[in-house]
């Protein structure tokens, strides 16, 4: 399978050592029983519930409510922001992680702070650090790199406060090396998986949520927007991606391969010139979870739907069922 990054498929029966390792399935009315259901149970296990996505937005609309009364005198709780990481681009699991948001404030927030001599970002960050205090005093927060953390007792709120420039981009901040302003472009990655979702039968959503299973119960050391990216390429080369999740277990499989070889290689972000190497320190932990599905993929095949469950288990913990 190392040819994968050559841009061949996977999925086409190369494992990792590049030996031929699986077969395409015969039909037969009593093998694979219990995949689609499995993996149905598993998707609906890692979506938010009613009750905690209602929990984050409430939390979301009084940070936003609070800096909107501060920086404009408005009384809305949803103006001048929006969200981003998985909240934004609809890819947030159980349990429930931080909600990430971005807070345009006004351009002459950013004339006052020209006047600083050094490292005006951090200043300014620390500026929307006490406004959010003086709401929230029992709360811990710290303005760090591009953020100001609020935390709450069930969710964490990231305010990434920034400019709105012509281009329709956005400038942050960004305090190391006595501050400077960066450029994003955080539509670009909403925009990004939403086509490749749509492109392959819903499929890339569902895929990114089990893959972020994997990452924290495997304490895999790789960033979720990261798994996002890898995940959209893989998917529009896998010959599976238009299937049901009758396939999951093939299309998971080969993800982990996938994966092996895309150590020290790099991503780009979309709609910027950034690209950020991989590394490989995660790379023993894709190794696992290839074998660990190569045997749970014959589990199921022969219809060993307890055994099955028990590997899928390893990989991606009690969220996927043992048994259906």
């Amino acid at each position: 399978m190392g040819n994968l990054i050559s841009g061949y498929p996977p999925g086409l029966g190369i494992g990792l050592s590049g030996l031929a390792l699986h077969n395409l399935p015969q039909s037969g009315p009593l093998k694979w029983i219990a995949v689609r259901q499995r993996f149905e149970q598993f998707h609906g296990n890692l979506s938010l519930t009613p009750r905690q996505y209602l929990d984050g937005t409430t939390k979301r609309n009084s940070v936003v409510g609070r800096l909107n009364r501060y920086y404009y005198g408005s009384p809305s709780d949803t103006e001048h922001s929006f969200l981003i990481g998985s909240w934004g681009k609809d890819t947030a699991v159980r349990p429930p992680r931080d909600v990430d948001l971005y807070f345009l404030l006004p351009p002459g927030v950013y004339s006052r702070f020209r006047g600083y001599v050094w490292n005006r970002q951090s200043a300014l960050l620390q500026e929307v650090k006490t406004i959010l205090a003086d709401t929230y005093p029992d709360t811990d927060m710290s303005g760090d790199g591009q953020v100001v953390l609020v935390r709450f007792e069930s969710y964490n709120v990231e305010v990434v406060p920034g400019f709105l420039l012509t281009n329709g981009r956005y400038w942050i901040c960004n305090t190391k090396d006595g501050g400077s302003y960066k450029e994003t472009n955080p539509w670009a990655e909403v925009g990004y998986i939403e086509a490749g979702d749509q492109a392959n039968n819903r499929n890339l959503r569902p895929l990114i949520r089990m893959l972020k299973a994997w990452q924290t119960w495997c304490s895999v050391p790789i960033k979720s927007f990261q798994i996002e990216l890898l995940a959209a390429d893989f998917l529009s080369k896998s010959p599976w991606r238009l299937n049901s999740f009758f396939w999951f277990d093939w299309i998971t499989r080969d993800f982990f391969a996938y994966l092996y070889h895309r150590a020290n290689s790099f991503v780009a972000v979309p709609g910027t010139l950034e690209t950020i190497n991989l590394g490989n320190d995660w790379q023993s932990r894709a190794e696992n979870a290839y074998y660990r599905a190569v045997k749970a993929c014959d589990y199921e095949e022969r219809n060993l739907v307890d055994a099955a469950g028990e590997e899928w288990q390893k990989v991606f913990g009690p969220q996927i069922p043992r048994t259906v």
